[in-house]
C-alpha cells in the first residue's frame, strides 16, 4: 500500500498547491490514501469547517489537526459530524472530536492516529503521549495492520524518544508542527517509517508559511502577528509511504512540488485572523 502524507497546509497558499498539485501527484505516486496535516490551512492558525470540506473534497481522505485543533469555532462545533478530521488522541475524554480512527482504502483498512507533545504549546495540553501509545497502537492494529501516526510536536528529542517507542509497532510516524520540512527520513529497524518533521504545503518563501516581515517585526516588537499568509513560490511537500502487506514500510520518501505561482496575493479581508472558509470554494 502507498500512503500520500501532505505535509502542514498553511494558508491560501497551501490551499492553492493541494487544488493544483493533488490530484496529479496522487495519481502519478499511486497513492491509495492521502493523509493531510491541517492545522494552519485556515489563517495559518487552525482550521475552518469550510475549509475542511473543501480539502476534504480535493483529495485528502483524512485531516489531522495539532496544537490548533480548538481554535475555529465553526469546526469545533462540528468536530463529531466530521468523520475526517482527526484532533489529538491524547486530550481530555471530553474533548470534542476523535483522535484515532479507521478508514477505507480501496479493499484494505487504514488506521490514522494523532498524538499531541508536551513542549512548547502554551494554550493546549495533552496527557503524556508516550502513556497513551502502547494501549493505541494495540487497539488500532486489532482492525488493521496499517497504522500512520502524526505526532504534533515541537522537540526533536521527543519525536525521536517516540519513533524508538514505536518501532514495529505501527506502520509509520510522521512528525509535524515546525513547519520544516527535515533530512532523516527513515525506515526504523522494526520497520516503521519516521521523519522528524515532512516540513509545510504553502509558500516556500515564507517564515513558516507567514509573511516574512510580519515575523521579523514580531520579533523585533514582541507582539504576535499571524495574520499576513505567505503566497509567493507555493508547493506540496510531504513523504510517500510504501508498505507491505504486514504493515511494515518498505519506504519513505519526501517529496516536494512547485506549484504555479498565485496570479496574486490573497485579498485582505482573507488575511484576517479567525476567517473560517467561508469562501473555500473559490480559492484560486
Amino acid at each position: 500500500m502507498k500512503i500520500l502524507y501532505v505535509a502542514e497546509i498553511i494558508g491560501k497558499a497551501g490551499i492553492y498547491a493541494v487544488k493544483q498539485l493533488l490530484g496529479a501527484v496522487r495519481r502519478d505516486l499511486g497513492a491509495s490514501f492521502v493523509i493531510a496535516c491541517a492545522n494552519g490551512a485556515t489563517g495559518g492558525n487552525g482550521l475552518g469547517r469550510n475549509h475542511a470540506a473543501y480539502l476534504h473534497k480535493l483529495g485528502a481522505d483524512v485531516l489531522t489537526l495539532g496544537d490548533c485543533c480548538f481554535y475555529k469555532k465553526d469546526l469545533v462545533e462540528n468536530l463529531e459530524k466530521l468523520p475526517y478530521v482527526l484532533r489529538p488522541e491524547n486530550l481530555n475524554p471530553a474533548a470534542p472530536g476523535a483522535g484515532a480512527r479507521i478508514y477505507r482504502a480501496g479493499n484494505e483498512k487504514i488506521a490514522v492516529a494523532v498524538l499531541l507533545g508536551q513542549r512548547g504549546f502554551g494554550r493546549l495540553h495533552g496527557e503524556n503521549p508516550y502513556a497513551r501509545l502502547p494501549a493505541l497502537l494495540e487497539r488500532l492494529r486489532r482492525e488493521t495492520p496499517y497504522v500512520v501516526v502524526d505526532f504534533h510536536a515541537g522537540a526533536t528529542a521527543e519525536k525521536h524518544s517516540l519513533f524508538a517507542g514505536a518501532d514495529g509497532k505501527c506502520s509509520a510516524v510522521i512528525g509535524s508542527h515546525t513547519r520544516v520540512a527535515t533530512a532523516d527520513a527513515a525506515v526504523l529497524p522494526g520497520g516503521t517509517a519516521v521523519i522528524t518533521d515532512a516540513g509545510r504545503t504553502g509558500s516556500a518563501e515564507s517564515v513558516g508559511g507567514a509573511e516574512t516581515e510580519s515575523r521579523i517585526r514580531e520579533y523585533l516588537t514582541g507582539i504576535p502577528d499571524w495574520t499576513r499568509d505567505a503566497w509567493l513560490r507555493p508547493e506540496l511537500q510531504g513523504v510517500l509511504l510504501d508498505l507491505d502487506p504486514s504493515g511494515k514500510a518498505l519506504s519513505i520518501r519526501p517529496l516536494r512540488y512547485p506549484a504555479p505561482d498565485m496570479p496574486e496575493p490573497p485579498a485582505k479581508k482573507e488575511q484576517q485572523d479567525g476567517a473560517s472558509g467561508e469562501d473555500a470554494e473559490e480559492t484560486p
